[in-house]
């Protein structure tokens, strides 16, 4: 082991999960073992991310978990217990102060161990932060820690949260068309999912086929370019088959031309990363199909139950964020800096999985569409094998604590 002796501050990052919670106790519980080895001798949780840490807004995490079932408590906890926020650092050679100000907190408080959990956009934060400690001559070593339920983050196989979104998906999916299908009434629902530029959301929509057929007749995703006359022959073919059609959508499908297909419904707005803010597809789309077919029709926003359902997490999803979270403190203690945490499939049958990392240089602010293999010829449906990636990854009943009929969270 590469010894650095002082103390560890972790942080929350962008959209929550479901299971982001596990990942900071599996940073919690990794950070203990090497208190115990006189490796860290503190751990502090910043509040709302960077953006706390630069307000010094600290907790003293192994004050709050001293008591070891706090941490499983907060494993079933949904969304982020330390906060978030969506922040965006200068170029780490821009010489801009604000890295000057990180730098003297970490002096104040004898940082060297960084650990930001989150997506994309927050591996880009790890990625400056980590070269500016270098250029500065600050030996601190940091650590990306993968979440997002959009399972976009390259190089890995998967990343946590995405399990327990799609599971959520997958069991609404199978209600909605259940509770569709008692009419006989000629009508189209169609389901919005979260997803801006990749599908992989979406296409957990058709998991319930290797349980009883129930999938939506039809599936779009970003990966594929919209066709508003394709759609209306879609939706008329499946009319034909049965009353009650069922579609799944990705709030980020858009045409030929790159324009959102819920545009017309959005303000516009983006964040500091330059990402609109999405949704209004699916109404978009109710209200085209009213006009060109006029059957009944209605559009369902699954929304953010899709990140924060714990009480439906994936036991599997769970467990693998704990084990990332770990994995990232003690790769940190060996040594590993500016690098995130990755899971590769060893084996889908039995299901096997081992952690590994790359540099996070190579995985800021960029992301993995669903693949061709995954998506049918016809654009609007997934393979098989897609279902064979999915299945995995949803498996395994979590098991949260439950009072008076409702499951127990912790707040920090």
């Amino acid at each position: 082991m590469n010894k650095l002796i002082g103390n560890a501050v972790v942080g929350q990052s962008g959209g929550p999960t479901s299971a982001i919670n596990a990942t900071l106790s599996g940073v919690i519980r990794g950070a203990m073992e090497l208190r115990g080895e006189g490796v860290i001798e503190k751990l502090y949780g910043m509040r709302n991310g960077i953006e706390g840490l630069l307000k010094e807004k600290l907790v003293d995490l192994f004050a709050v978990f001293e008591d070891e079932s706090k941490l499983t408590t907060l494993e079933h906890t949904p969304a982020a217990a330390l906060g978030s926020c969506r922040k965006k650092l200068p170029e780490a050679d821009s010489g801009d102060e604000v890295y000057e100000k990180l730098i003297d907190i970490f002096k104040k408080y004898n940082i060297r161990y960084f650990f930001y959990i989150g997506g994309n956009d927050s591996m880009d934060t790890a990625d400056k932060l980590g070269r500016y400690s270098e250029l500065c001559g600050y030996e601190m070593r940091v650590i990306g820690v993968p979440k997002t339920i959009d399972n976009d983050l390259p190089a890995t196989d998967h990343a946590p949260g995405f399990g327990s979104a799609a599971k959520y998906i997958a069991t609404m999916t199978q209600e909605i068309i259940r509770d569709c299908a008692v009419y006989t009434v000629k009508a189209v629902t169609i389901i919005e999912i979260m997803g801006r530029d990749a599908g992989w959301l979406a296409t957990a929509s058709s998991a319930g086929r290797h349980i009883c057929g129930a999938e939506p007749d039809l599936i779009y995703l970003p990966e594929r370019a919209f066709d508003m006359d394709k759609f209306f022959d879609d939706v008329r073919k499946a009319l034909d088959k049965h009353p009650n059609v069922v579609i799944a959508i990705s709030e980020g499908i858009r045409f030929a031309d790159g324009s959102y297909v819920g545009s017309s419904t959005q303000s516009g707005a983006t964040d500091v990363f330059g990402h609109k803010y999405l949704g209004g597809s699916g109404k978009a789309l109710e209200a085209a199909i009213k006009k060109e077919i006029g059957c009944k029709v209605r559009s369902v926003e699954l929304n953010l139950c899709q990140r924060c359902a714990s009480h439906l997490a994936s036991k599997t999803d769970l467990e693998e964020s704990v084990l990332v979270g770990r994995s990232a403190v003690r790769a940190a203690a060996e040594g590993a800096s500016r690098v995130m945490m990755i899971i590769n499939r060893l084996s889908n049958d039995p299901y096997s999985v081992e952690i590994g990392k790359v540099n996070v240089h190579d995985v800021a602010n960029r992301e993995q569409p669903v693949p061709d293999k995954f998506i049918n010829e016809e654009g609007n449906g997934v393979t098989d094998e897609c279902i064979e990636y999915l299945l995995p990854l949803i498996r395994g009943e979590a098991s949260p604590e439950y009072k008076d009929g409702l499951p127990v969270h912790i707040i920090i």
